[in-house]
């Protein structure tokens, strides 16, 4: 008979488990499609040259780590659902079944749902699955083919975390259903709305940025007194004293305040926080900008410690403007009367403010959440596209050794080795070269040697004979020089300004062979690897050889092409046999390095996937929670006040009319975290972008930045399209239920019609 009821009243509220059973199936989809990648039976065709158990582990911890931000999305869904469904429990109740009974039937239904839930997006996995394998082959060059593939493992995990998160939120339910009285569930939808209490959290909140605005303010103090210099350019000072002046005005302002005008709220303390909260965000945003473009020296950990203060300054941000949004909305009613009584605007601006007063809180954390996410959409492919580009520069050739003179003194102890291990791994292994190349890296000057300081290294010279060598071996064109010039070779790292500034002051070079003028062609910018430059330098010498021939010789490398790549466990073989035989640090202190290919593409494509693959899911997660929360606190908006929408139908409001007010209350509701987040969200990125701007255009480049960006944008557009839609939808068919009950006429008995309403 239980199980008769439980699937009659499922099927008879599948349109109210509708939310539930499409926000339960985009969960089980994505933890289905994004853990398959760590199954034990997927096996893709990536070469012998990678190892998959460094990707699959990784994926595996980050999706059960990100995974239980689930379980807070599940319980909130089913709370909702047990706040549809409590008038149905009391009468339930009322005719004789035992409010355990009731839970135990809830629970049913809700089980029910959830294995469906489960059964449509194992199978919706599985299409998302093939975009995650695409991404990942993509990720390391291979070509991709469709294949649809049930992996077993994947799918018991999956059944086996969403029955156990069901089952936790089941017994909690169960006991809410058995510890909640039969009165209480029966005016869970009563006309009347509940006491409408405003939100006292934001004091908290001022007084905690205060704490934070006078640890800036001390800040400033000790950076103006310890680093500041009359000669630094107009920027520069605007910023040393600018992050003084604004944090004392923040300050004065709050004073103010207190002296004069506690007596009227918070409310008027906030309008002048939020704009010294701009200016404190300039002023904090300047610091990390400004100290590498004018290399300021402000101590370790300053860089951090503003960006931290930018962080706390932007938070604070947005919890002014949402907090302020109600008063901001009967500001503009009070100063707009021809707008306040224009149709059912009354009605409207009655139904925000009450909502946002109540309900600031959720709002700013919704807000925050979102601006996580979309920084995390964005963040995701300049990040991996960052340590994409640096490892093309990093792992030019497929067998890299090179030396470090950092902590050698005597010249004696300098390296000059051939490295005759690695010929012998590579002949032993059966391992052919297309290009070998062994070379030193020189000091223009010995004194250079003798006299040089800690992170302030000499730029050192490469023959010309060398240096075209390993053009050949990246297919560069060669170079020729005279025999009394030199040119230079760059990092794509360093900027326009620092080489154009550098070959001004170095027009003529004075070596220990002769002075030496700049040629014609004076730089070079084709990437040639990190390990060509001395330690701390963008640039590096080309001399002719009869030059070299006379110089001291401080760096020994050797680079390696081979016909064929090395395999992941050739490669560990040859790395452990190097590190047995040149240990990183030296009785003489010479430091060696090995770098393969193989090794290096492994971790750095597995580690990008990882990061990717993590970044995207969570983003994707924290976006279906937000979501969530906004069109279930609608929804059961639409339950708790349809009283409301009732009385505007019996007023002779049109049913055209109570959609559009329905619509742009929905369009408050959703636009205002929404926009705020975006506008936030776009200052973080674009701040993030000018910081690394260097690194973008070096290692990934604008025009497919803002191609990942479009596509990010288009996602996320898609995602708030759908549950904004869906929403309105379910909001107004709420409604006009509600609604539509008023304009039934009545057929029963005058004997069964309420007092007020039977003729005498």
């Amino acid at each position: 008979m239980y199980a008769k009821l439980v699937f009659r009243n499922a099927k008879r509220s599948v349109k109210d488990y509708l939310i539930y059973i499409v926000t339960m199936t985009i969960c089980v989809t994505l933890f289905y499609s994004f853990l398959s990648i760590s199954s034990r039976y997927y096996q893709p065709d990536i070469g012998s040259e990678y190892n998959f158990t460094i990707l699959s582990d990784g994926m595996k911890a980050a999706i059960c780590v990100i995974t239980l931000f689930l379980l807070f999305l599940i319980r909130f869904v089913n709370h909702y659902m047990l706040r549809r469904k409590q008038k149905e429990f009391a009468v339930q109740s009322i005719m004789g079944m035992e409010q355990k009974t009731v839970g135990r039937l809830f629970f049913a239904e809700t089980f029910m749902m959830g294995i469906l839930s489960i059964a449509i997006g194992i199978f919706l996995g599985v299409f998302c699955s093939q975009f995650i394998t695409a991404m990942l082959l993509t990720t390391y060059g291979k070509s991709y083919e469709l294949s649809w593939t049930l992996f077993p493992d994947t799918v018991l995990l999956t059944i086996g975390f969403f029955i156990f998160s069901f089952l936790i939120v089941g017994i909690f339910n169960t006991r809410t259903i058995r510890k909640t009285k039969i009165i209480d569930m029966l005016a869970a939808e009563k006309e009347n709305d509940p006491e409408l209490k405003k939100s006292r959290w934001i004091a908290a909140v001022v007084l905690l940025f205060e704490g934070f605005t006078v640890w800036m303010l001390l800040t400033g103090v000790q950076k103006i007194v310890f680093y500041y210099d009359d000669r630094f350019a107009i920027p520069a000072k605007l910023m040393f004293w600018g992050n003084i002046l604004f944090p004392a005005i923040t300050l004065l302002w709050s004073g103010f305040w207190l002296i004069r005008k506690r007596k009227t709220g918070v409310s008027t303390l906030l309008p002048g926080l939020l704009v010294c909260t701009v200016l404190n965000t300039v002023m904090a945003a300047s610091v990390p900008a400004l100290t590498s473009r004018y290399y300021l020296a402000l101590g370790a950990g300053a860089i951090n410690q503003y960006l931290l203060f930018l962080l706390i300054d932007l938070l604070f941000f947005i919890c002014c403007v949402i907090y302020l949004s109600s008063s901001f909305i009967v500001a503009w009613k009070a100063k707009a009367p021809e707008h306040r009584y224009k149709g059912e605007n009354l009605f409207f601006f009655g139904q925000i403010t009450s909502k946002l007063n109540t309900t600031s809180k959720t709002m700013t954390l919704i807000c925050v959440t979102l601006v996580l996410a979309i920084f995390m959409f964005i963040a995701a492919p300049i990040l991996v596209g960052w340590a994409s580009g640096y490892l093309d520069i990093r792992s030019m050739y497929d067998v890299q050794i090179s030396s470090r003179y950092n902590d050698v003194y005597d010249e004696e102890n300098l390296p000059d080795d051939n490295y005759e291990l690695v010929t012998d791994f590579l002949s032993e292994h059966g391992i052919e070269t297309d290009y070998d190349c062994t070379f030193s890296l020189y000091l223009p000057s010995k004194d250079d040697f003798h006299n040089r300081m800690k992170y302030d290294f000499p730029v050192v010279a490469i023959s010309l004979s060398d240096y075209n060598t390993i053009r050949k071996m990246l297919g560069y064109e060669p170079i020729t020089l005279s025999e009394d010039e030199f040119t230079t070779q760059w990092q794509s790292i360093a900027t326009n300004e620092e080489r154009d500034s550098f070959l001004k002051e170095h027009s003529s070079i004075l070596t220990d062979a002769g002075e030496l003028t700049l040629s014609e062609h004076s730089f070079y910018e084709e990437a040639i690897g990190e390990t060509a430059y001395n330690s701390y330098t963008d640039v590096l010498y080309v001399f002719p050889d009869s030059i070299c021939e006379n110089l001291l010789p401080v760096i020994r490398n050797r680079y390696i092409m081979t016909t064929e790549s090395i395999s992941y466990e050739n490669a560990r073989a040859l790395e452990q046999a190097f590190s047995a035989e040149y240990p990183e640090i030296t009785d003489t202190g010479v430091s060696y390095a090995i770098r393969l290919n193989t090794l290096q593409v492994n971790t750095t494509k597995a580690s990008n996937f990882v990061l990717q693959a993590s970044m995207l899911y969570a983003a994707v997660v924290l976006m279906v929670i937000c979501l969530t929360v906004l069109s279930l606190q609608q929804l059961l908006d639409a339950s708790q006040y349809k009283y409301r929408f009732s009385v505007l139908r019996k007023l002779g409001v049109e049913d055209t009319h109570i959609g559009k007010l329905v619509l742009k209350q929905l369009g408050i509701w959703f636009g205002l975290p929404i926009v705020v987040a975006i506008i936030v969200s776009t200052m973080v990125i674009i701040y993030f972008i000018q910081t690394i701007s260097a690194e973008i255009s070096a290692y990934i480049g604008f025009g497919a930045l803002m191609t990942q960006i479009g596509m990010t944008v288009s996602i996320l557009a898609l995602l708030l399209i759908c549950y904004f839609i869906s929403t309105w939808l379910l909001f107004k068919k709420s409604i006009c239920r509600a609604t539509a009950k008023e304009k039934k006429p009545s057929f029963s008995s005058p004997l069964t019609r309420p007092y007020n309403q039977r003729r005498l």
